[in-house]
């Protein structure tokens, strides 16, 4: 299987896996619950992941970026989320624009070959992603940690687990 295939499973095997973890979340309660002070809570979690895939596209492709005022100080690398909802924009907001943000970076991935994979990032890229296709990988390890703080969220709202 080429690499731009396997990529395009595995950013989608790791958003559909997120999605099936927040589908119980239906309270404002539930969307802000932390486990502790500024933990991270399952709001954040969307936005977070959201920004994320952002990031993701405006160093392979910038023209596509994207990112809603005030969306980098709510979700961004190093924000606390808050526990109060009146914070942040719409659940649904989120929702769509986490959406909109991972069909961006899959439609830009679908563009690419193996040969442009092996393409260098821009000067700035983080060091752990020397090539486009590190940061499609990236996208999928890091998905795969918030997952890990979305699951245990869940299990203290009392949600069964969905594995």
């Amino acid at each position: 299987m080429e690499l731009v295939q396997r990529l395009t499973n595995r950013l989608t095997h790791a958003r559909e896996f997120s999605l099936m973890l927040l589908q119980d979340f239906s309270t404002d309660e539930d969307w802000t619950f932390q486990l502790h002070e500024g933990g991270n809570h399952a709001l954040w979690f969307l936005g977070h992941i959201a920004t994320t895939d952002n990031f993701m596209i405006t160093l392979v492709d910038p023209n596509h970026s994207n990112v809603p005022e005030g969306y980098p100080a709510l979700f961004g690398i190093g924000s606390t989320p808050s526990p109060e909802i009146s914070d942040y924009p719409s659940i649904e907001e989120v929702k769509s624009y986490c959406r909109e943000r991972r069909n961006t970076l899959l439609a830009i991935l679908a563009g690419l070959t193996d040969d442009d994979l092996a393409t260098e990032t821009p000067d700035g890229a983080p060091e752990f992603m020397p090539d486009f296709a590190s940061v499609f990988e990236t996208a999928i390890w890091h998905e795969g940690l918030h997952t890990g703080q979305l699951s245990m969220l869940r299990r203290v709202r009392g949600f069964a687990p969905v594995v």
